[in-house]
């Protein structure tokens, strides 16, 4: 069992990267937003979980512990497979993803592809008081700037990676932290999606 890579990213496509280590590629799968954290040539660790079939071995990485863990829970729920586990993990952070449960938001679950009313359902009822631990109680952003938000240097620190420019990229998670209702509550990767989307429509700093 693979339960976790550090080496070198290799390649990087759409959700698919690959990670040499030892000489060895190993295809992962990811989320796009953590995909995009990743560059030719950078070192990455990733805790990862291994699917074995009959017909294939996959590998799903992450970029944390707490990501690995909410991507088995959502796993054992029936009629979640691991790509739609990881569709979840794509569209909420694991925080976000516990307190959808706690409230019974199965509305939240439905936006993933693949995941219909009835599985969106079973998803809040099955994971009921397991996710205790993932739960993060809602704060007030106070102040301005990348100071406001925890994730707010690793993201600009990764825009900037991807090849955005220092003040394009801070006044993204800028506009993202202080327009954003939700910006309290997002972890590094939705946070770097919703900075994305700001900067996509202008090709901002490119």
């Amino acid at each position: 069992m693979i339960a976790s890579l550090r080496g070198t990213c290799i390649d990087v496509s759409g959700s698919a990267v690959v990670v040499e280590v030892g000489g060895v590629g190993y295809a992962v799968t990811v989320t796009p937003a953590h995909a995009l954290t990743m560059r030719h040539g950078s070192e990455v660790f990733l805790r990862t979980a291994m699917i074995v079939r009959e017909d294939e071995h996959l590998l799903f990485g992450f970029e944390s512990t707490d990501a690995l863990q909410v991507f088995d829970l959502l796993r054992s729920v029936s009629g979640v497979g691991p790509k739609s586990a990881l569709g979840v993990l794509a569209h909420m952070d694991p925080a976000q993803i516990a307190n959808a449960v706690a409230s019974e938001d199965d509305a939240a679950f439905r936006k993933v592809s693949g995941i219909g009313p009835k599985t969106a359902k079973l998803i809040t009822v099955a994971l009921s008081g397991k996710l205790v631990a993932f739960e993060q109680a809602p704060t007030t952003v106070v102040g301005s700037g990348t100071a406001a938000h925890p994730a707010a240097v690793d993201v600009v620190s990764a825009l900037v990676g991807l090849g955005w420019r220092d003040d394009a990229a801070q006044s993204a998670v800028d506009a993202v932290v202080a327009n954003d209702p939700g910006a309290a509550a997002m972890g590094t990767q939705a946070l770097l999606r919703a900075a994305l989307g700001t900067l996509r429509p202008a090709g901002a700093g490119r």
